[in-house]
């Protein structure tokens, strides 16, 4: 009986003497690429190739996108990785970690041996990363005049925030004469202090094309500005010195002018939603505060000083009737005993009395009134005074009176 194994078994022993080989887990690997694709994931697979053979590769999105330049089908390359089995297909392949183009060598080492000095500087610190205005009024532009990146920011501004005024400080973005140019342009706009944020921008290419963005100059210059600074350099997953001391970086330089504007219609439709929110806010506020006026009003109306006005003003109403009616009966009353009294000093008046029957007798000389008959000598002059007249005599002694003993003429 001889021993077998599964395809799986073999798979995995095969895979586990790869990797035990140590120059087989860092390795330089020089071809030609070939199918080279971007899954979803943001991993890449391809196809590396020389005139006799060809090798599957892969590199992880984490890999990817560290890589300055994105390789194109037929570039010729330097790829770093190690090399393991996939054993769902038993097929060995390279896993990539680094990818440079063939004779590109001394520019990625210049790249990472400025990139180590300045993240020693912390010149790439995010403590240092200054915010970029919400609404910026004025924009400036440092790239070529006559680029079409120049005119994807313009496009890109125009439909997105066309209130803001766009400065172009213009350069040359390639060449031996550019990294001074683009100094000399940042240092322009930071001269015009009105300007709210510089856009440092240049369309894609390969590394050689995109290296005055790599000048030590430039980045320092980019690290100095006292405006914020956003760099829209190459595409997507190129990567410059300049991206990692900007204050902000965009994959583009359409995405730079995006990220450096609000959208105006964004603007419009929150403004929208703003006002019906405090739309909203002010009619509960005025409900909220009509119920709580009501509620207080009733309160109020139980410890209102109006209510004991209104019951004093009923008690005052009541104390005037009970006075008017006390007023009137006292008036009654004393009308009655000024009656009574008046009846009875009229009864007791001379002239009522004399009414009765009674006289009044005076002394006609001194007018003197006669009070008892013994008083009057004979001859006496008397006025008789009766109710409705008088009446003159005079006493005498010829006959003699009853009563008085006296004789009246």
């Amino acid at each position: 009986m001889f021993d077998s194994y599964t395809v799986t078994a073999l798979s995995t022993y095969i895979r586990e003497l790869f990797e035990v080989d140590f120059r087989l887990q860092d390795v330089w690997v020089e071809g030609e690429i070939s199918n080279l694709r971007q899954a979803p994931s943001g991993h890449w697979y391809f196809t590396l190739k020389d005139s006799q053979a060809q090798l599957k590769c892969v590199m992880w999105r984490s890999s990817a996108e560290q890589q300055t330049v994105v390789p194109r089908d037929g570039d010729a390359v330097l790829a770093h990785g190690r090399v393991s089995v996939y054993e769902a297909q038993g097929a060995y392949q390279l896993y990539a970690d680094q990818i440079r183009p063939v004779g590109a060598g001394n520019l990625y080492q210049q790249f990472e041996q400025l990139k180590a000095k300045l993240l020693a500087e912390g010149l790439f610190d995010e403590e240092r990363k200054r915010p970029i205005p919400t609404f910026p009024r004025r924009i400036g532009v440092v790239t070529s005049a006559g680029a079409a990146a120049f005119q994807d920011i313009q496009n890109v501004l125009r439909r997105r925030f066309p209130l803001a005024e766009v400065i172009l400080s213009p350069t040359l973005v390639q060449g031996a004469d550019a990294p001074p140019q683009i100094v000399a342009a940042i240092e322009r706009l930071n001269q015009y202090t009105d300007v709210d944020v510089i856009l440092v921008c240049r369309g894609g290419g390969s590394i050689e094309d995109l290296w005055a963005f790599n000048d030590e100059g430039v980045a320092r210059a980019v690290a100095a500005s006292k405006i914020p600074t956003i760099s829209g350099v190459g595409h997507e997953i190129d990567f410059t010195i300049v991206d990692f001391v900007a204050d902000l970086r965009a994959p583009t330089p359409s995405a730079a002018a995006e990220l450096a504007t609000p959208n105006l219609d964004d603007l419009r439709l929150g403004v929208r939603d703003l006002e019906s929110y405090l739309v909203s806010v002010v009619n509960d506020s005025l409900a909220s505060l009509g119920s709580d006026l009501t509620t207080c009003q009733r309160e109020l109306a139980h410890i209102s000083p109006a209510n004991t006005i209104r019951r004093q003003r009923q008690r005052i109403d009541d104390w005037q009737i009970r006075l008017g009616n006390q007023q009137k009966a006292l008036v009654t009353l004393w009308q009655e005993r000024l009656a009574s009294r008046t009846a009875a000093l009229h009864a007791a008046s001379p002239q009522s009395i004399l009414s009765r029957g009674y006289a009044i007798v005076y002394r006609s000389e001194d007018n003197t009134r006669i009070s008892a008959a013994k008083g009057v000598k004979p001859g006496v002059g008397i006025t008789i005074q009766f109710h409705d007249d008088e009446l003159k005599a005079r006493v005498e002694d010829k006959d003699s009176h009853e009563r008085y003993k006296r004789t009246l003429f």
